[in-house]
């Protein structure tokens, strides 16, 4: 019944054998015994918080690890420290569902308030003393004879490198976590500041410089209006237009009368969400609601698609008023969603600023003292900015290596497959989360990364109980995945002629990043 069941499910499974064919097929054991097993986590961003405290309250008899690479817990809150990094969705549908924070201070949460609340979770929850801070995993080899992964972990403190292994091994590294530098000729010969986004620099005071930003994807617009109070001047370099979409929850700020970026809760309106959960509930579902009801318009051909450009187009004009030739320079030809969509508080308000210089034509070079554009002008400035995102191939970060000598970065060279975004055939016991096609382009990314958790767990539960030493998933359901996922984007907007990193940042081709629905 078992094969069958997992045949149904398009898994493979390999069971404990007997040692020799006189052995009993009766094993010794309880039928609800649960078989020790050993569980490595790779990152403890916000989906390795999430399976730490899913696998202790699900798994017994488990011995857990989590190693992290940073100083600190937190993946992306932890890392990104830029001028306005904030989330692009309202806060309060940014949280685990089972717990709500009520305090948050802003609609669209700050990087630093969010850290603080994952960091809150983790403590309350007990995760800290399975975290390895400052190990990073350089290697994962998959031992067939043992049923094991084979680990090699890099202890960035003290230097030393060192083997452990796993029976089932988590991804939690994030999709956009390796951040690069862009591919500018004669970049690091510029003799000012050079920040990425991604790797700022806190102690740095940019006040009074002249500044580049470069890139106006989702932290580009953070970064200008955020940056723009204290320079002397700012150069915005953009590569392609973007729709900049409609503030979520509109109806939230007008009765405040304020503006999205001043938009911050009084201390009466926190108290009564702590005081009554009904009240906040309330508030909540109907964020949530409007949040989660975009979907239509990424579906070609419908209403909600086709009247998008209009409600899309009126939205920039007002914000552009000061302005308003610029419109014309920023509008994109493809339809809204194409590229990630953003609310960009404050960011097209800022270009209409008179200290502000909107450049398009091509970066060609940087050198000492400037940027050099494709029509022979030379920009100079005092700190360049990188807002130019992350490796988006999902190419692994580290030699992963599964049946048969297979190496992960060779089973996804053409494109990369997966089946329901989280197992790949050939990688048994391993589990991604966050992997190719698991984004969404609209919505609440973390109910979805809660649900591949729960997946994994109904995993290891089956393991155990039925003492399965491995589990991998069919080559023909992996290919079903991935023919299912282009017909869908076929009929979205995602599929459309974009530069976007939905499509590992090229303009046609496989959309790679995206949950198919």
């Amino acid at each position: 019944m078992l094969r069958l069941l997992a045949q149904a499910a398009g898994v493979e499974t390999t069971q404990k054998k007997p040692q020799s064919a006189n052995r009993c097929f009766v094993e010794p054991r309880s039928v609800d015994e649960s078989r020790a097993l050993r569980v490595v986590i790779i990152g403890s961003g916000i989906s390795g918080i999430i399976s730490s405290i899913r696998f202790r309250q699900r798994i017994p008899n488990m011995d857990l690890c989590v190693y992290e690479k940073n100083p600190d817990i937190g993946g992306t809150w932890y890392e990104n420290r830029y001028p306005g990094c904030a989330c692009d969705i309202p806060a309060h549908t940014y949280q685990a569902t089972f717990e709500p924070n009520k305090e948050w201070s802003a609609f669209y949460a700050s990087s630093p308030e969010i850290h603080r609340y994952w960091k809150r979770v983790a403590h309350k929850y007990d995760c800290m003393k399975y975290v390895k801070l400052q190990h990073e995993v350089r290697g994962a080899v998959w031992d067939e004879q043992k049923s094991k992964w084979q680990l090699q972990i890099k202890d960035l403190n003290g230097g030393s490198t060192f083997s452990d292994q796993c029976d089932v091994l988590i991804s939690a590294t994030g999709a956009l976590n390796n951040w690069k530098w862009p591919n500018i000729p004669g970049l690091h010969d510029f003799k000012g500041k050079l920040l990425h986004s991604a790797a700022w620099d806190e102690s740095y005071d940019y006040s009074g410089k002249k500044v580049a930003v470069i890139g106006n994807g989702s932290s580009g617009i953070q970064i200008v209006p955020a940056m723009l109070p204290k320079v002397a001047h700012l150069d915005h370099y953009i590569r392609g237009r973007t729709w900049i979409a409609p503030t979520f929850a509109r109806e939230e700020i007008d009765k405040r009368n304020v503006e999205i970026e001043n938009f911050s809760f009084t201390p009466e309106e926190i108290e009564t969400f702590k005081k009554d959960h009904k009240a906040y509930q309330q508030f909540r579902k109907e964020i949530e609601l409007e949040l989660q009801s975009v979907h239509g318009t990424t579906i070609l051909g419908t209403p909600e698609q086709v009247e998008a450009r209009d409600v899309f187009l009126e939205n920039m004009k007002r914000r552009l008023s000061r302005k308003p030739e610029l419109l014309s320079g920023l509008v994109p030809s493809f339809p809204p969603a194409c590229r990630r969509l953003t609310p960009g508080p404050g960011y097209l308000e800022a270009l209409t600023d008179d200290n502000v210089s909107i450049i398009s034509s091509t970066i060609v070079q940087v050198d000492a003292d400037g940027i050099i554009t494709a029509d022979g002008t030379h920009h100079p400035t005092d700190v360049i900015v990188c807002a130019t995102g992350f490796d988006t191939t999902f190419a692994p970060r580290f030699p992963i290596t599964g049946r048969g000598g297979i190496s992960l970065a060779d089973r996804w060279q053409k494109t990369p497959e997966t089946y329901l975004s989280m197992m790949v055939d050939g990688f048994p016991n391993y589990f991604i989360s966050l992997g190719p096609n698991s984004a969404l382009g609209e919505g609440n990314l973390l109910l979805l990364i809660e649900k591949a958790i729960d997946y994994f767990t109904f995993c290891v539960q089956k393991m155990q109980r039925d003492n399965i030493r491995a589990i991998a998933v069919k080559k023909e359901a992996v290919d079903r995945f991935t023919r299912y996922c282009d017909q869908y984007f076929a009929q979205t907007v995602f599929g459309q002629k974009c530069r976007s990193w939905y499509k590992g940042g090229a303009e046609d081709g496989r959309v790679t990043a995206l949950w198919p629905g």
